[in-house]
C-alpha cells in the first residue's frame, strides 16, 4: 500500500510542524525515530520546552505569595494560562478552571469532594471503555460511603450503545455519569453531548474524562453540556504533571476543599480555618508552576496553526493506518467502532504484544504494548494485551509506512 504523495489539507504543512518537535530529529537503534505513542504522552514542541526553561532561568518565584518581580512574572504567566484554558474549553468563568497534576488527580479530586455528598445506595455509572483512573477512584468512594459502581458494557466493536447507558439510568439511583470521551485503548469516540444530556434528564451529573479528546477534537464544555471535564496537559503537547478539572461554577463552588495547605485559605487559627474562593480553595500548596506555564505555551502553539486542517490531516492518516493494518495477514484490529480516532490497537497470530513492541523498537518505531491501564477492555476482547499505535498532530504517512514495514518484520519472524 503506497502512501499519498501529500495530505489533502494544503493549509496544514506537517513537515513544517514536525520541525518544531526536537525529539523527532533523533535516531534510536540507529534509525530515525518513528513516534507512535502519543496517547501515552505527546512530544513537546520547542516553544513549550523554552517556556519551561525560562521559568527556571528567569522567573523562578513562587506564585500568589511575593511582591518581588520574578514572583510577579511567574504569577502573571500562571494565571494567563488559566484564561487560555478557559478559552480553549469555552468555559464561562476563569474560576471554573482548577489546575491539578493530571486527569487522574482531577477525577480523584471530584470523587472525594463531590462524593462526600453521596450516600449508600447511590450509583456511579461508568462505561466498559474506561481507563483505570476513571474506575478506581469511584471504587474507593464506593468502599468509603457505600455507593455502587454500575457499568455500561462494550459491544463487539468496542463501542458503548446509548441504550445500555439509558437502561442503567432508567433503573434509578444514578447520581454520577463518568465516561471517557475517547478510549485510550481503542480510540472509540463516544457521543459525549448525548450522554451528558441523558445524564441531566435522569438527574445525574456528568463527568467527562477528556484526556484523549483534547488533542484531537474541539472541546466546548458549554455545548457539550457537561458538569465536569478533566484532562492532562501532557497529552496536549504540554509538560507532564499538569492537568485541569473544569466544573460548572455552581457545582464546583459547592465542593469542600480536597487538600489543606498554603494558598487555599482565607484565615487560619487553631480554633477555625476559613477557606479562599475558587479557584484557590481547590489548589492547595505550590503547584507545578513551570508545567502550567508550559501548558499555556502549548495552547498558544495550537492556536497558531489551522486546527481544522490539522484534524483533517490526522483523520486521513488514521484511515490510512487502519486500512494498511487490516491488510496484513494474521493481524486483527481490536476495537473497530465506526467513530474512532487517535489510537489503533491490534494483536497478531503467534506473536505476543510485548514481542511486537520489542521487535518494532529495533526498527526505530515506538509503540505502546500492554493493557493500556484498561484491563476491563482487554477482558472484554479476551486478550491479555494489545499493541497500540497512537497518532499525534505530527504523525505523517511515512510514519505509518515505517510502522507497516516493522510489523511485517514481526510477521516474518513469527510465521
Amino acid at each position: 500500500m503506497s502512501s499519498p504523495a501529500k495530505a489533502a489539507t494544503p493549509s496544514f504543512d506537517v513537515d513544517l510542524l514536525r520541525a518544531q518537535f526536537p525529539a523527532l530529529s533523533q535516531e534510536v537503534r540507529g534509525k530515525q525515530l518513528i513516534y507512535l505513542d502519543s496517547a501515552a504522552t505527546a512530544l513537546k514542541p520547542q516553544c513549550v520546552i523554552d517556556a519551561v526553561a525560562q521559568v527556571y532561568e528567569r522567573d523562578c518565584g513562587n506564585i500568589h505569595r511575593a511582591v518581588h518581580l520574578p514572583s510577579q512574572r511567574a504569577t502573571q504567566s500562571f494565571e494567563a494560562t488559566r484564561e487560555s484554558v478557559r478559552s480553549f474549553l469555552n468555559a464561562e468563568h476563569e474560576k471554573e478552571i482548577i489546575f491539578t497534576s493530571g486527569t487522574t488527580a482531577s477525577i480523584n479530586m471530584l470523587a472525594q469532594c463531590y462524593g462526600r455528598g453521596l450516600k449508600a445506595g447511590d450509583k456511579i455509572l461508568v462505561t466498559g471503555l474506561e481507563h483505570h483512573s476513571n474506575i478506581v477512584p469511584w471504587q474507593l468512594l464506593c468502599e468509603q460511603v457505600g455507593t455502587e459502581l454500575v457499568v455500561a458494557q462494550l459491544d463487539e466493536d468496542g463501542d458503548v450503545p446509548l441504550d445500555r447507558i439509558e437502561a442503567l439510568l432508567k433503573a434509578g439511583g444514578v447520581k454520577v455519569v463518568a465516561f471517557a470521551y475517547i478510549s485510550n485503548a481503542l480510540g472509540t469516540v463516544l457521543p459525549a453531548k448525548k450522554i451528558c444530556a441523558m445524564a441531566r434528564e435522569y438527574g445525574a451529573i456528568s463527568m467527562i474524562d477528556g484526556a484523549q479528546a483534547v488533542p484531537h477534537l474541539d472541546i466546548d464544555v458549554r455545548d457539550l453540556g457537561c458538569d465536569f471535564y478533566a484532562f492532562s496537559g501532557h497529552k496536549l503537547y504540554a509538560p507532564t504533571g499538569t492537568g485541569v478539572l473544569y466544573g460548572r461554577f455552581e457545582l464546583l463552588n459547592s465542593l469542600p476543599p480536597y487538600q489543606g495547605g498554603g494558598d487555599m485559605i482565607r484565615n487560619v487559627s487553631f480554633e477555625k480555618t476559613t477557606y479562599a474562593e475558587l479557584p484557590n480553595r481547590l489548589e492547595a500548596g505550590t503547584p507545578n508552576i513551570a508545567g502550567v506555564i508550559g501548558l499555556g505555551a502549548a495552547l498558544s502553539f495550537l492556536n497558531s496553526i489551522d486546527r481544522a486542517a490539522a484534524r483533517a490531516h490526522e483523520e486521513e492518516v488514521f484511515r490510512y493506518a487502519d486500512k494498511a493494518l487490516r491488510e496484513i495477514p494474521g493481524l486483527r484490529r481490536i476495537g473497530t467502532a465506526k467513530h474512532s480516532i487517535g489510537a489503533l490497537s491490534f494483536v497478531m497470530d503467534n506473536a505476543h504484544p510485548h514481542d511486537i513492541g520489542t521487535i518494532v523498537d529495533m526498527e526505530g518505531v515506538a509503540l505502546r504494548t500492554g493493557h493500556h491501564c484498561a484491563q476491563p477492555v482487554m477482558k472484554a476482547f479476551s486478550v491479555p494485551a494489545t499493541a497500540r499505535a497512537s497518532l499525534g498532530i505530527y504523525t505523517n504517512f511515512a510514519d505509518i509506512d515505517a510502522l507497516i514495514a516493522s510489523v511485517r518484520v514481526v510477521q516474518e519472524m513469527f510465521s
